[in-house]
């Protein structure tokens, strides 16, 4: 493993290239955590592969954002500092809208796509009930305090229960919240796009997960054309620490029909 900092638009962003002569392999964390979400399945996959992971700005080891910026536009820029022109990607949640938002913007770089419960750019979320949550969020927030956003992150999407890893991950978004203010900037809308990808794609998502959420990855799913949708009992929104061995077969068998 080479641990590097990457330059981005006003800033850097930490990564990880396992190196080797394997087929370039992009991993994208979520929002609710971190590049270590991925540490379950690094092991299996460097040994075919050569993964390259990244902190978004402000979460694990990149420092917080001085100046607006898009996932995308920092994505592409990571693509461009180790000279990239072809890679397979899996992103989970934020990191899968970055993977499809990618796909459509510079579609010849993208050799097949992963998409771990999704975001989906451009999914009009439903009104939610007043249940409190927002303003409890927005007072923690305000006061900076890492465990009352972390513990409310776990209501909504960590259903499956509260590990101390799972926590750690939901600890480390919020200090990203915190730290990073309303500088992220959303990527263009991709859902009324989705029939325009053509590479091999694979979308799971859990029945625990976020009911919206849950919503629009079964319409993403049924936009991408030959899209091998999984719908997984128990799972919530961290695919890669509740299930890696799932994880670990759907991305082999995905990239297995990819044209490096």
């Amino acid at each position: 493993m080479a641990e590097t900092t990457v330059a981005v638009d006003g800033g850097e962003v930490w990564a990880d290239d396992s190196g080797g002569d394997g087929p370039p392999l992009v991993l994208l964390h979520p929002g609710v955590g971190d590049s270590r979400i991925w540490e379950p399945v690094l092991p299996a996959l460097t040994g075919t592969y050569r993964v390259i992971r990244y902190d978004a700005r402000g979460y694990g080891r990149s420092p917080a954002p001085t100046v607006k910026f898009t996932l995308l536009a920092d994505l592409i820029a990571v693509l461009d500092h180790y000279g990239l022109d072809r890679v397979a990607i899996v992103g989970c949640s934020q990191g899968g809208g970055s993977a499809l938002a990618l796909a459509l913007a510079q579609p010849a770089r993208v050799a097949a796509l992963v998409l771990l419960c999704p975001g989906i750019p451009g999914f009009a979320w439903p009104d939610e009930p007043d249940d409190g949550l927002e303003a409890e969020y927005g007072r923690a927030l305000q006061a900076g305090d890492v465990d009352a956003i972390a513990g409310l992150v776990q209501r909504i999407w960590g259903a499956a229960g509260p590990t101390e890893a799972v926590m750690e991950q939901f600890r480390s978004a919020a200090r990203a919240y915190i730290a990073s203010g309303d500088l992220m900037q959303e990527d263009p809308p991709v859902l009324d796009r989705l029939g325009e990808i053509k590479v091999p794609t694979s979308l799971l998502v859990g029945d625990l997960d976020y009911p919206p959420l849950i919503e629009s990855n079964r319409q993403a799913a049924a936009r991408i054309s030959g899209c091998q949708l999984t719908v997984v009992p128990g799972l919530d929104h961290l695919p890669p620490l509740r299930d890696p061995g799932l994880v670990l077969t759907i991305i082999t068998t995905t990239l297995a029909r990819a044209t490096w």
